[in-house]
């Protein structure tokens, strides 16, 4: 009689009545730049041309001041990213090499170690002992399990710097256009880049509490208020200063 496929057996109970569920990637390593740098590049070009808007400057200056920060923002910010998360990555391994050593030199003590963890998660010390000799069987796995145990992250599952880069670069570049596209339809005032910038502000909080389950409107409101201030502080500094006499 052939053996039946685990995958085509009978549900667990519970699985009809809402238990089943997936969780969403939390450490792929696109939300955190994505949205970090749609944000920054919002409210970095939002307020430097608001700045330089308040200090009187002719539109063609605020256009050529706001594709500056964006070029040079964009690149900053992939770049730190790239750099960022892949020299955290190399950290990682190296970890994982010393564990790896240690393993191979002390594997009674690696033993125990795994052990004392078991029981601190409320097993037995007999029950402890059998389940990390089973885990030893496979030495990929054990050292798998001993990295994630010790270090908090899974080495086979680490973002992956390309990506990371890629969508800072991006998210930062389409946040940094947005409070410039009245200057390069034409337009001559603050106000309709203002409004932009507002409505974008709320809308990137909203999909971000969307997204983290966090009420819409307090996200919204949030975001907004932090990208408010850093306008209307250098909007104010733009004031004060003025623009250079012709």
């Amino acid at each position: 009689m052939a053996r039946q496929d685990p995958a085509q057996r009978s549900p667990r109970p519970g699985t009809g009545s809402g238990w089943a569920h997936r969780h969403r990637a939390v450490s792929g390593g696109w939300l955190r730049p994505t949205v970090f740098g749609a944000v920054d590049g919002l409210v970095t070009n939002a307020s430097l041309i608001a700045g330089v808007g308040g200090g009187g400057v002719a539109p063609h200056t605020i256009v050529l001041t706001g594709l500056a920060g964006l070029v040079a923002g964009a690149f900053s910010m992939g770049a730190g990213e790239y750099v960022s998360v892949t020299n955290q990555n190399e950290l990682v391994h190296a970890e994982v090499a010393l564990e790896a050593e240690m393993h191979a030199r002390f594997p009674q003590e690696e033993h125990d170690e795994l052990v004392d963890r078991f029981v601190s998660y409320g097993a037995d010390r007999r029950t402890a002992s059998a389940m990390a000799a089973a885990v030893a069987r496979d030495p990929e796995q054990a050292l798998r399990l001993h990295t994630r145990e010790e270090l908090g992250v899974d080495p086979h599952d680490l973002p992956s710097g390309l990506l990371a880069g890629g969508a800072s670069f991006a998210a930062f570049s389409i946040g940094a256009l947005l409070p410039l596209l009245p200057y390069l339809f034409g337009g001559h005032t603050l106000v309709a880049s203002l409004v932009i910038t507002a409505v974008a502000l709320l809308a990137g909080g909203m999909t971000v509490g969307k997204l983290t389950g966090r009420p819409l409107v307090r996200s919204g409101l949030r975001q907004l208020a932090l990208g408010g201030l850093a306008v209307v502080v250098t909007f104010g500094i733009g004031q004060l200063i003025g623009a250079p006499p012709a």
